[in-house]
């Protein structure tokens, strides 16, 4: 399999799983040491999480799935070159906690390393 081909195919499998809330399976798309950033605003607040390596990526993960849930999960546009791609998504974000819909944009940063994520960054603005 090509460097693109495990690359769309890894994509594919990040997205569901956040879409189905498939905890286990997502945290198994990351590297042991792997780095996750997610920058954003929401309600005019910044909103920044990092961690590194699968035991703090994890928790985040855990909470996110949690907290929110997707629908209507839409790619608009992705780059992929090799082991690095590029995806811009919009989606409903609700929260389980207060109710509120919110539709998103987000853009993803993804490297993979020997088939799993390397490095995932997040940015995200409502719409």
């Amino acid at each position: 399999m090509t460097d693109r081909e495990t690359t769309k195919r890894l994509l594919h499998d990040l997205y569901t799983a956040r879409v189905e809330g498939q905890l286990d399976s997502l945290c198994g798309l990351f590297a042991a040491d792997a780095r996750f950033r997610i920058a954003g605003t929401s309600d005019g607040k910044p909103i920044a999480v990092a961690a590194t390596g699968t035991g703090e990526i994890r928790p985040w993960l855990s909470i996110l799935l949690k907290t929110f849930r997707i629908a209507n999960h839409e790619i608009l546009s992705s780059l992929i070159d090799g082991e690095r791609a590029a995806v811009h998504w919009r989606a409903d974000i609700h929260s389980k906690v207060t109710g509120a819909v919110v539709r998103t944009e987000l853009v993803d940063l993804v490297e993979l390393r020997e088939g799993r994520i390397a490095s995932y960054r997040e940015f995200f603005v409502p719409c």
